[in-house]
């Protein structure tokens, strides 16, 4: 059987876990060739469960330790504890299993609407992502390599900044940032739960990329595996819109590689702050 690549639809189909009882849900996972379930993915599924259970309050930060790898043909058990409830926030503690084994903890909490001193740090200057070719278009002479996979449709429209991985790993310097302009490839809700949550979702997905580029490999030509992935939600995601994510490896060291990106609203508004740790085993 041919696969294809999840779609904008399949992704936001899956993140809207399965409500069992109060605090368990059932969460569809999306399969590969490899049949390894996506971190971004359980991750982002893993905050919708915990945000059912918080309502009137949206997700300001998540904090994720991936413990195993899970098969993406089967479900994945989710539940959810009560930590806390306070007067403007609230703790969750989330466990994901399968067949009886931990996959996944992370702590979420939430806020309500709380009126503050507002204040970021600026988006860097950077090109409109109108004047930039979809990955597809950039990596178009790679189209025969690996299957396609380069050229794959994809659930969001990728717009690179600098050289993206591919051509990155062969330039004479690494560049020292990947700044990628985003957004989902058809429209979503408004709501700010699911904003997050995919958020999370392309956070997992995309961040692997700087550090992995930093050892000049791609996804597909080393081992790697997330061991932790934290995001902090400052605004709400306009995803009828661009958003910018600007990506950088601060360290690499132990077989492990950090990663982070501040992610920009086009208006100029920072919308969230996420770092995540790879594993690439011993050299």
């Amino acid at each position: 059987m041919t696969y294809s690549p999840p779609t904008l639809a399949d992704v936001v189909a899956t993140l809207e876990v399965e409500r069992v009882d109060e605090h368990h849900f059932l969460a569809t996972q999306l399969d590969n060739p490899a049949h390894h379930i996506v971190g971004g993915h359980i991750a982002g599924q893993a905050l919708m469960a915990a945000s059912l259970t918080a309502p009137g309050r949206t997700p300001h930060s998540v904090h994720v330790y991936y413990i195993r790898a899970g098969d993406a043909r089967a479900p994945v058990d989710i539940h959810v504890d009560v930590a806390r409830d306070g007067g403007a926030l609230s703790t969750r503690q989330i466990t994901a299993r399968q067949n009886g084994q931990i996959l996944l903890e992370a702590l979420a909490s939430f806020s309500e609407p709380i009126e503050s001193v507002d204040y970021h740090q600026p988006m860097p200057g950077v090109v409109d992502p109108e004047s930039l070719p979809p990955i597809q278009e950039q990596l178009a002479d790679y189209a025969d390599e690996l299957g396609g996979h380069w050229v794959r449709p994809q659930p969001f429209d990728l717009r690179y900044v600098d050289a993206p991985p591919r051509l990155a790993i062969e330039l004479p310097e690494l560049p020292p940032r990947m700044r990628m302009w985003w957004r989902p490839n058809g429209s979503v809700s408004a709501d700010p739960v699911l904003g997050s949550c995919l958020l999370t979702y392309l956070s997992g997905t995309t961040m692997v990329e700087v550090a992995l580029t930093r050892r000049r490999q791609t996804p597909l030509s080393a081992f790697n595996a997330l061991i932790d992935h934290a995001l902090w939600f400052h605004r709400p995601v306009d995803l009828s819109d661009w958003v910018l994510s600007d990506q950088f490896s601060p360290s690499g060291v132990a077989g492990r590689g950090l990663s982070t990106s501040t992610m920009y609203n086009r208006s100029g508004q920072l919308v969230c702050i996420a770092t995540q740790e790879l594993y690439f085993g011993r050299t």
